[in-house]
């Protein structure tokens, strides 16, 4: 299947109508790209966890055009959901919610609750808007990439992926970067069981009280496993002067190993400079990765960003990628 330019209408019909047959499309959103089927067809969303090679135990998320989209698979909406949607929708917010009964039953993995999100990228939100006209309220679409590998953010990343084995609608570069921030809603006290590019602070804000950090008994969500976002190199972090020390020891000329620092001299080649900005680095974070795994490297040295609430997202992802 081709790669279609998204900003074409007969492209996003092309897209809609294969969705709305029970194919798979890989479409852009401001986070990464996701792998969409129409959520209320079971045997389409098995294809995804098919493709991915995803446990069907591992829920997916659910995009949907606006509030009257969620409504299609939500029991309910709580207080705590609308006001996260009313304040944070369309953008990179899931809210994990009641599901209605005998709705997504294979995209919530067959539990009770349903993560729901709103994207902003303008292609997604046509594309779902067509969907919708069609009578696909809602696509399951978790990151387009094999299960537990780096996220894609281009659609060259899909491609390089799963080849010629589906439709890419191409939005070019991801804003953000990283996944969306997923709140439980679900439960007695609103739970962060991942986070994002919106800071704790800004959520508890609209929330109007604390966020409880997820544990043991939280409800399973995507990208929460122990081990995820991992390259095919060995990714190790490493605080600033401990990477400083292993550097002042190597050759200009090392192969086999790749650099991500904001501190490291760049008279060594295989160094790549980290943005001081949290919302830069979350920008190019896995582009880089993708970059370091097509050059051959083995080993991929990233010095620790900053313990502060801005860097929660990038430090959750590459926490996640060093513990493989």
């Amino acid at each position: 299947m081709p790669v279609l330019d998204g900003a074409r209408i007969d492209a996003i019909e092309q897209a809609a109508q294969a969705l709305a047959r029970g194919e798979l499309v890989a479409m852009p959103t401001e986070t990464v790209y996701g792998l969409a089927a129409r959520a209320d067809d079971d045997n389409a969303v098995g294809a995804i966890f098919r493709a991915k090679g995803r446990p069907a135990d591992h829920p997916l998320i659910v995009h949907v055009a606006d509030r009257d989209g969620a409504l299609a698979f939500a029991a309910t909406l709580n207080p705590r959901a609308e006001r996260l949607m009313a304040h944070h929708w369309p953008g990179p917010v899931t809210v994990i919610v009641r599901r209605a009964e005998g709705r997504a039953e294979a995209a919530a993995a067959g539990l009770p609750t349903i993560g729901l999100r709103c994207p902003s990228h303008p292609v997604a939100r046509a594309l779902l808007a067509r969907c919708a006209a069609l009578g696909v309220h809602g696509l399951a679409a978790p990151s387009a990439n094999r299960f537990g590998a780096v996220s894609p953010t281009t659609a060259a990343h899909v491609a390089a992926e799963f080849g010629d084995a589906l439709i890419v609608l191409d939005g070019g570069a991801c804003d953000l970067g990283i996944e969306s921030t997923i709140v439980d809603c679900s439960t007695r006290r609103p739970v962060l069981l991942r986070p994002g590019v919106l800071t704790r602070a800004e959520l508890e804000s609209t929330l109007g009280e604390a966020l409880v950090d997820a544990d043991d008994q939280a409800t399973p969500a995507p990208g929460t496993l122990e081990s995820h976002y991992a390259p095919k190199a060995t990714l190790r972090l490493m605080e600033t002067q401990q990477l400083g020390r292993a550097l002042s020891v190597l050759p200009a000329n090392m192969t086999g190993l790749a650099v991500y620092s904001r501190s490291a001299p760049r008279r060594h080649r295989w160094v790549r400079t980290m943005p001081d900005d949290p919302k830069a680095v979350a920008r190019e974070l896995y582009a880089v990765l993708r970059e370091f795994d097509a050059a051959g490297v083995k080993l991929i040295w990233v010095e620790r960003p900053p313990d502060m609430p801005e860097w929660e997202g990038v430090n959750d992802r590459l926490q996640r990628a060093a513990s493989t």
